[in-house]
C-alpha cells in the first residue's frame, strides 16, 4: 500500500507539472531547466512537440541513473518519465480545445488568461511546477532530466533540492536568448525557475519539520507511555533539579514531526493538565523514523 500510495502521489505531482507547461508556460513561450526546459527551446524554435523531446532526453539519460539511483528509484522514475510524456500531450490538447472556445488572440494563438499576462502566466505557472515537483520528490519519485542529477547529489550529500535544480538549469534557461534574441524571455526563465526552487524548498521541507519536546510532569511515566503507545515516538528521560524549590524532577525528550504535535499537547493535557512544556522547531532530524543521515 506505501507503494500504491506513492505512484498516486507521483501521478497528482506530474498533472500539477503538466497542466503548468500546457495551460502557462508553453503558450506564452516561457521557458526554465530541465530536460521539460530544453524540449521547450526545441519546440519554440522548431516546432517539435514538446513531450518527445522531453522523452527521448530522459530515456539516454535513465540508461545511466539505474545503478546509482537503485532499481525502486529508477523504476518510479520510468513510471514518471512515461506518464509525464502522455500528460504533457493530453493537457496540450484539453487546455488548446478549450482556450479555442473561450479567448483566441488576434494572430491565432490560444492564450488561457489572454495577451499581455506574460508575468501571470510566468507566476502561476512556475507554481503549478514546483509544487508537482516536490509532490514528485516527497514520495520519492522524480520528473527525470536534471531532477535526476540532483537526486544523484542528494542522495550523497544534505543539499537542498531546490537550489540543486537551480545550479543546473541556469544554462539551460540562458540558451533561450539564441531563439528568442530577446533578454526578457531569458529573464522570465530565470523567475520562473526561481519560483520552482522556492515552492520545491517549501513542499519538501513542511514535510520533514520535526519539532522537540521537554516536558516536565510528575506523572512523566504515564505521559511517557501513551507517548510511545499512541504517538509511536521514542521518549528520553532525563534526571534534573529545579533550582528554586532543590527538588529533583524527571524531564521527558520527545522528537516528533510538526503534524504530531497537536496530538501531543493533547495527550499531555489530559494526564497532567499542570504539566509544563516547552516546544521548538527542529531544522533536522536524523535516525529511525526520521531522515537518513547522508554523509560519507
Amino acid at each position: 500500500m506505501r507503494e500504491v500510495k506513492d505512484y498516486l502521489y507521483i501521478t497528482l505531482g506530474l498533472m500539477s507539472y503538466s497542466l503548468g507547461w500546457a495551460a502557462f508556460l508553453l503558450p506564452y513561450q516561457i521557458t526554465t531547466g530541465g530536460t521539460t526546459g530544453i524540449g521547450a527551446i526545441i519546440y519554440y524554435a522548431t516546432g517539435f512537440p514538446i513531450q518527445w523531446s522531453y522523452f527521448i532526453i530522459n530515456a539516454v539519460l535513465m540508461t545511466f541513473a539505474i545503478k546509482i539511483l537503485g532499481p525502486r528509484f529508477s523504476l518510479k522514475t520510468t513510471y514518471a518519465i512515461f506518464m509525464l510524456t502522455f500528460l504533457l500531450w493530453l493537457f496540450q490538447i484539453l487546455v488548446n480545445n478549450y482556450v479555442e472556445t473561450v479567448d483566441v488572440t488576434a494572430d491565432g494563438k490560444p492564450l488561457l488568461l489572454g495577451e499581455g499576462q506574460d508575468s501571470m502566466a510566468c507566476i502561476i505557472g512556475a507554481a503549478m511546477c514546483g509544487i508537482g515537483l516536490g509532490i514528485a520528490f516527497n514520495y520519492n519519485g522524480s520528473t527525470g532530466g536534471t531532477d535526476i542529477i540532483a537526486a544523484i547529489i542528494n542522495k550523497y550529500k544534505d543539499v537542498s533540492l531546490g537550489r540543486m535544480v537551480m545550479a543546473c538549469d541556469a544554462l539551460i534557461i540562458s540558451s533561450c536568448y539564441v531563439v528568442f534574441h530577446d533578454w526578457r524571455r531569458v529573464i522570465f526563465g530565470f523567475v520562473t525557475l526561481f519560483i520552482i526552487g522556492v515552492v520545491i524548498d517549501w513542499i519538501v521541507n513542511s514535510a520533514r519539520q520535526s519539532v522537540q519536546f521537554f516536558i516536565f510532569s510528575r506523572k512523566y511515566d504515564e505521559i511517557a507511555n501513551h507517548i510511545i503507545k499512541d504517538t509511536h515516538r521514542g521518549v528520553t528521560v532525563l534526571n534534573g533539579t529545579g533550582w528554586y524549590s532543590k527538588n529533583e524532577v524527571k524531564v521527558l525528550v520527545v522528537l516528533a514531526k510538526k503534524r504530531q504535535s497537536l496530538d501531543i499537547f493533547r495527550l499531555v493535557k489530559s494526564i497532567d493538565p499542570n504539566a509544563f512544556i516547552s516546544q521548538s522547531s527542529v531544522i533536522g532530524v536524523y535516525g529511525e523514523g526520521f531522515d537518513t543521515l547522508k554523509v560519507k
